[in-house]
This record gives C-alpha cells, structure tokens and sequence, in this order.
C-alpha cells in the first residue's frame, strides 16, 4: 500500500520520514501505529508514557529486512504523532495518583480525606475517559480499512482497543505475553487499573472467547483463584512451569505447540515488555527476574502465524525510559516484528 519506489531500505534512515524513516503518510499506510501515552495508575517506576519518541528515535537503527517478512513492511507501517492532551492529562493525574498511592500505602483510611476521596475519582474518571478515547481512535481507523497497533504506555490503554476489536471481529482470544496476570479487581481502588486490564476486559467483554497468559511469574493469590475458576477461559502458562518442563527435557517447540493449541482462530496480542527477560527491559515499569529472549516469542508468533490463526491488532507497552538506551532499542524491534506479524496475517 504504501509508496516505497525511492525508498533505500539499504541506506540510513531519515528522522524527518515516519517511524523506521518510512516515507510514509497515515493515508498510505496498512499498518497504524496509534501512540497512547498514559500510565496513570502505573504503581512503581514511571517513564512508559514517553516510551514512544524514544522507540522512534531508536528506529532509525533498525534494519527492516526480516527474513520470516522480507517485503511485508511494504505494506506500510505509520506512526501517528501523540496526542498531547491525552499526555498532559497523565501527567497531571500521575502526580494525584503518586500522593494516593503514598497515602494508602500508609494504611491511612481513604474516607478520612477528602483531597484522597476526590483525586481517586478524578483517577477512575481519567481511566473512563482514556477508555473511550482509544474506542473512537481503533474503531475509526479500522473503519478505514487500518490495522491497528497500540504503543504505550502502560497496560490500561488496551481496553479501549479491545472492545472496538470485539464489535468489528466478533469472538477471539487473547494471547498476553507479560510477567504480570492484570487481573486484580480494582487494585488499589483503581478501577481501571494496569494491574485490572485483563480483569476489567474478560468480566465486560463477552465476545473475548479465551485468554492465554504465556510467562507469567509475579501474580497474587486472588489472581491465581480467578484462573482457575475461570472454566478454561483463562489458560495460564507459569514461567515457572515452562522453565521446569525445560529442565526436563520439554524443547520450546513443544511448549509452542501446547500454547497454540490453546488459540481460537483469531487472536488479539497483548505484549507487555517486562514478559521479556529484564536484561532487555530493565527500564520497565517492574521488572521480574525470568522470562524470555524476544526470538522465543518470535518463534512463537510464527508458528502462530503458520497454524492459520489470525492476528487481528496488538498492544506494545511498558517499554521503559531510562540511562539504558537498552529499552526502546529492543521496544523498536519487537514493534517491528509484531507489526510484520500483523500485516503478513491479514493479506
């Protein structure tokens, strides 16, 4: 789709183009890359919501020869410039809810005051909001004929996309790669919580068939129960029993082969980077010790792609800000990677 007749894949990469120096117009582009920087109730290190200038930036070094999709990028990959209110929104609620968070850590009791009383209700209504905003932004631009790809931020911002996915595609599944399970209720009275994204989508997303958690290892008891009373909607694979089925000989291509079995047709990517091994994140919001090697996951989405499933939209976040130029240097090649995956599901 996109017009590529004087672009040098070859050469180095002009920052005055789009994302990867694609001389690329959101008109002429397959694949849309829609920015969400937000990160409101993110609840240890900050930094996500302007993970997406840094992902830009580090673009410009990536070469856009994938051998699994040696041309697919030629369907075109944009990124659209982030919204600054939606930025400055963040920022202004980030403070109230970093005060929050602070005094009920404390074990202060929330209905003794009222500035607390209120900023979390401007948190839960910034939450609804931000929701809707990523509603109108997906179903717009698939209305378009757009495939759409999500850039945070932190995990909250897929709710939005999830739902407009579901009026458009009907039933599918969700496969979350991420160290974390998000599915408290309301965590910290946060209603739309980053830890409650998945929470939040399963209990008001019906057309969501299954979800399939691939890496987790740091989840809490009441996520635990949640999975195992969900009657096989949630199918969880522990980094902690892949890692021991390893141990015992099980190849990655086996595990691959279990988790696949598990997709409905279509397929909803959630990809939080702290799912990755830290030491290719160590910048996101909470790092856990474990996970994988990014070309685990490539392999994964391959094999994905090669069973027939379909790949119908993704969400990238929780790429960290920091020292290390680390995070958006590998955020900017998985983004690559999914978006190839994205565009080769859906010719």
């Amino acid at each position: 789709m996109g017009n590529f007749a004087d672009f040098d894949p070859n050469a180095a990469s002009n920052p005055t183009n789009n994302i990867y120096g694609f001389p690329i117009t959101e008109e002429e582009a397959r694949v849309v890359i829609l920015p969400v920087p937000w990160e409101v109730t993110v609840s240890n290190t900050a930094g996500t919501a302007r993970a997406v200038e840094h992902i830009f930036k580090a673009s410009m070094q990536v070469d856009v020869f994938d051998s699994d999709y040696p041309d697919t990028w030629r369907q075109g990959y944009y990124l659209r410039p982030a919204d600054k209110k939606i930025l400055l929104k963040s920022d202004y609620l980030r403070k109230e809810a970093e005060l929050y968070i602070d005094y009920i850590s404390r074990g202060e009791e929330l209905n003794k005051n009222a500035f607390m009383c209120k900023s979390l209700k401007d948190i839960n209504e910034g939450g609804a909001y931000l929701n809707e905003w990523v509603y109108e932004q997906t179903k717009g631009l698939m209305k378009k004929g757009k495939l759409v790809a999500l850039l945070g931020g932190d995990h909250s911002i897929s709710y939005g996309y999830l739902k407009s996915i579901a009026e458009k595609h009907g039933e599918f599944g969700v496969l979350q790669i991420d160290s974390h399970c998000d599915l408290r209720k309301s965590y910290e009275n946060f209603i739309y919580s980053h830890a409650s994204i998945k929470y939040n989508a399963l209990e008001e997303i019906p057309q969501i068939q299954k979800l399939i958690q691939v890496g987790t290892r740091d989840y809490a008891h009441v996520e635990w129960d949640y999975a195992r009373n969900s009657n096989g909607r949630v199918v969880t694979f522990f980094d902690q029993q892949i890692k021991e089925r390893q141990f015992e000989g099980a190849t990655w291509q086996q595990i691959t082969d279990d988790i696949i079995s598990q997709l409905p047709q279509k397929i909803y990517l959630s990809f939080d980077i702290d799912g990755l091994d830290p030491k290719h994140a160590p910048n996101t919001g909470t790092p856990v010790p474990g996970g994988f090697e990014p070309e685990q996951i490539f392999y994964l989405l391959k094999k994905m792609k090669e069973s027939g499933r379909q790949l119908i939209g993704f969400d990238l976040v929780e790429v960290g800000v920091g020292d290390s130029c680390v995070d958006p240097n590998v955020g900017a090649r998985v983004l690559l990677k999914l978006c190839n995956v994205l565009a080769a599901s859906n010719i």
